[in-house]
């Protein structure tokens, strides 16, 4: 029987000091220029941007009498979307609040140029660096309770199994009420909310649309992520964390309104699209022999998508079965177009075409994709700024996206020298992802050997040989 998991702390001075190393070497602007803080300032107390006082009567509609609800990770503060959800007949009405950007963010401004160049939000484990400036990402625009805010709002008629029956977007006006977090709301589900409590709709609509998904061909792999996680020295540990529950059903409402976001676009015939190679029959039948090999269940008679969503995840072999699983995927982009839709506009694991639309407080692409389906909701055409904005519009993404990323390994991998320098020499039980990643019970990391011939799936011990914070490096050896 393993021992309790113990929490290993590191250097908060070093540990700080390298994440600032991390920005400095991929270049991650950490600071606003006057101009654009300036810009931002004047647009958050409505001297600026697209938003004035007489905003409802400029063709908002107003929408403020409406109890939305945001739901976030615990200590959020840049809240993209809000929710309220109610019983319609026998089916469901979704009307769902997206921050509006672009009432802040004038088109050819400064504020406009630093949002192309950073195309994200990076998120460090000390600190985040935003894609627009707090005055706007983390206050004036961003949905806090209590505050009238500007969005784009979508309504959603659901049919009772989760079908969308109609769709509609506008401009409006808007207060959230109240700012859940997923730990508490997934106590309230697990406690039994009431039939119209905001989280027990939310699980029946997200488990309705999972459902839908699994049918036409989507997969959700919910594989346990790891991540950085605070420690309670004040400094930072390492955990894998898998999705909550309620998690997996929010997302359902974003995915539900990205794929509604896409069908607008296709039907006007502008757009920005995320696509993503559908899995090959090879592929398929690659990890069918990876599922055997790893004695992991699989009828012949089952797709993967629902294979995967009643996956055993403690059953031995399922951690390096859900590893090998992300290799179905490969090549997702943001692909725009004018006219017809690309011959590959479709996203592979959501088996549908899909849009990036919900979070435009931290991603670029997605003030552009809502003006497009403002547009085509109306019937008017595309902005000039937006059209013009196209043809780059996919590489500064995928730019920006490979940043983020790159930025999260190297913090990552900084986390994991850094806990396991004291433990040089000493052993670790875990299991082979792959031929030649062990990922280990405690704490939380993976690492990559230089041999190969792990028995995959099957546990393993390793060795400690090394671990090097200035160069976020470690090194194992198999115990024979």
């Amino acid at each position: 029987m393993r021992s309790p998991r113990r929490r290993l702390r590191s250097s908060r001075e070093v540990l700080t000091a390298g994440f600032a190393a991390v920005r400095t070497e991929h270049q991650l602007p950490v600071e606003f220029s006057p101009e654009v803080l300036a810009e931002a300032e004047r647009a958050a107390d409505g001297s600026g941007g697209a938003l004035t006082p007489g905003a409802v009567a400029a063709g908002r509609r107003d929408m403020r009498d409406v109890p939305f609800v945001t739901l976030d990770p615990v200590g959020s503060t840049d809240l993209d979307q809000a929710m309220h959800l109610a019983r319609a007949g026998t089916g469901y009405r979704v009307t769902y609040a997206i921050a509006d950007t672009a009432a802040f963010v004038a088109p050819g401004g400064p504020l406009d140029t630093a949002t192309r160049e950073r195309a994200t939000t990076v998120y460090c484990p000390d600190t985040r660096v935003p894609l627009h400036p707090v005055a706007l990402s983390e206050a004036a625009a961003s949905l806090l309770p209590g505050q009238e805010r500007p969005a784009v709002v979508w309504s959603f008629g659901l049919e009772e199994d989760g079908a969308v029956r109609d769709v509609h977007v506008e401009r409006a006006l808007v207060r959230s009420t109240a700012q859940l977090d997923y730990p508490t709301t997934q106590r309230r589900l697990d406690a039994g909310a009431g039939p119209d409590d905001v989280v027990t709709l939310l699980a029946e609509i997200g488990t309705r649309r999972a459902a839908l998904e699994r049918a036409r061909g989507g997969v959700s792999l919910a594989r346990p992520e790891q991540e950085v996680v605070d420690a309670p020295d004040g400094g930072w540990s390492l955990a894998f964390r898998a999705s909550l529950p309620v998690e997996d059903h929010n997302a359902q409402v974003s995915l539900l309104t990205g794929m509604a976001a896409a069908e607008l676009m296709v039907g006007a015939g502008v757009g920005i699209l995320r696509t993503m190679p559908a899995a090959s029959p090879d592929a398929v039948a690659t990890l069918r022999r990876q599922a055997r090999a790893l004695d992991v269940p699989w009828p012949a008679d089952q797709g993967y998508g629902d294979m995967l969503a009643g996956l055993d995840r403690g059953r031995p072999g399922a951690a390096a079965f859900l590893a090998a699983a992300t290799g179905l995927f490969r090549g997702a982009a943001w692909t725009a177009f004018e006219g017809a839709p690309p011959a590959d506009h479709v996203h592979g694991a959501i088996a549908a075409p899909y849009a990036h639309v919900t979070a435009p407080l931290r991603r670029l692409v997605d003030r552009f994709g809502l003006e497009i389906c403002l547009a085509a909701q109306a019937g008017r055409p595309v902005p000039d700024w937006v059209r013009s904005a196209l043809p780059t519009l996919g590489s500064r993404m995928a730019a920006g996206a490979a940043r983020a990323a790159s930025v999260d390994r190297a913090c990552t991998d900084l986390v994991e020298a850094a806990v396991l320098a004291p433990r040089v020499g000493q052993v670790f039980d875990g299991v082979a992802l792959d031929e030649r990643t062990v990922q280990l019970h405690e704490p939380a990391v993976i690492a990559r050997l230089e041999e190969k011939g792990l028995p995959e799936g099957e546990p393993v011990r390793v060795r400690l040989l090394s671990a090097d914070v200035a160069k976020r490096s470690v090194q194992f050896r198999v115990e024979h």
